[in-house]
């Protein structure tokens, strides 16, 4: 699938904050506060202090405390400090769920982060490839030597980069129905006991490298690519490696019924544990003058490889953009998930905005994520 057709079939739904079944959820008593201190590593700060417009950020989050959609949460954060943070009531759903619940989301409660998983993964690789256990110019088939059936020129050409990127060239169906379905491919990855084989062993449609396709297959190969170079499990080298340093205590990941981790959709965190990794990131992969993830693949993950269609691009693993802003072109780059999850960093200003919602499979109000990032942009003033 060529990456306009994507973009056109899942660019609303990945820049949109749908609503849950219509169920509106319910606001907080208190819609416009301050972060509270938790003692997690996050300092506050007043909005003001920060370069914005107190009132008109307040108004914002005022709108989002109101409205109709199952918005559970925004965190939002500057130069290294949480200036503000609201949560909601409202409906939830978790990965093997069928059903939905009521759930008061708060600084400490869990949530959901579907793909966003999948730029975490990237991180994750390249932290391996620091160590010098992963190569990005080596075919992906050469981390798994069982699969000398599969070898051949064309597909020894499929890199780790070419994973990293969405471009493999494999053939691969998730935007074209809903998630969940038997048609999307992405369901095979939660019970089949040899996905990785699946995914590297579908037909090549393209030449790798010149065309994007949403793929998280790509996604659970890297994440056990990661596994098999560094010979540690994925849990742990994530928890060892990247949460430890960020100070990130509460969280999971969500595994298929043989207890494997689902990499691409399964990590649960407290949203502003997820802002930590946009600050993280925004600091060319330093926190609190430790250097986590190298600079230089922090510059390349967030750097477009690839065109996805409609104006974005893709790098490793990472969504990147521009908004509008004041006359002119203002760069972004993201995590997306499924229902409303977002991570959006904004270098200009150094900026993380995270949203959180339950609107899984829901693409009625794909207005809401824009408008509600827009406002927060307009409320920076310096």
């Amino acid at each position: 699938m060529s990456g306009a057709t994507y973009s056109r079939k899942m660019w609303p739904m990945l820049l949109a904050l749908p609503l849950a079944f219509a169920v509106p959820a319910r606001a907080a008593a208190a819609s416009c506060v301050a972060p509270i201190v938790l003692g997690d590593g996050w300092k506050t700060a007043d909005p003001q202090a920060l370069g914005f417009d107190a009132a008109a950020l307040c108004a914002a989050l005022e709108r989002v405390a109101v409205d109709a959609s199952n918005i559970h949460g925004v965190v939002v954060e500057r130069r290294g400090r949480l200036v503000a943070e609201l949560y909601r009531r409202g409906k939830d759903k978790s990965i093997w769920s069928l059903f939905t619940h009521e759930t008061n989301f708060a600084p400490t409660v869990l949530h959901d982060l579907r793909s966003v998983s999948k730029s975490v993964v990237g991180l994750l690789v390249g932290i391996a490839r620091q160590q010098g256990k992963i190569d990005v110019t080596a075919s992906a088939l050469a981390y798994y030597p069982s699969y000398a059936d599969l070898r051949s020129p064309e597909r020894d050409a499929i890199t780790v980069e070419h994973l990293l990127t969405m471009s493999s060239g494999l053939e691969w169906h998730e935007s074209v129905t809903s998630y969940g379905g038997l048609a999307n491919d992405e369901t095979r990855l939660y019970w089949d006991w040899k996905p990785y084989r699946y995914v590297l062993s579908r037909p090549i449609v393209a030449k790798p490298g010149t065309q994007f396709n949403y793929n998280g297959g790509g996604t659970a190969v890297l994440a056990d690519i990661v596994v098999r170079a560094t010979e540690t499990p994925l849990r742990d080298f994530a928890g060892t490696m990247l949460f430890e340093p960020l100070g990130i205590h509460e969280w999971e990941w969500v595994a298929d019924p043989w207890l494997r981790p689902l990499a691409f959709a399964g990590l649960r965190m407290r949203p502003r544990d997820l802002a930590k990794i946009g600050r993280m990131v925004l600091a060319h992969g330093e926190w609190q003058g430790r250097q986590v993830v190298p600079a230089d693949w922090v510059a390349e993950s967030l750097r477009p490889h690839i065109a996805a269609g409609d104006g974005l691009g893709y790098g490793y693993q990472w969504w990147t953009g521009t908004v509008d802003r004041e006359g002119k072109k203002l760069a972004w780059s993201a995590g997306f998930g499924n229902g409303g999850q977002r991570l959006f960093i904004v270098p200009e200003l150094d900026l993380t905005v995270v949203i959180t919602a339950g609107a899984y499979n829901d693409p009625q109000i794909r207005r809401s994520v824009p408008e509600i990032f827009g406002q927060i942009l307009a409320a920076v003033r310096s």
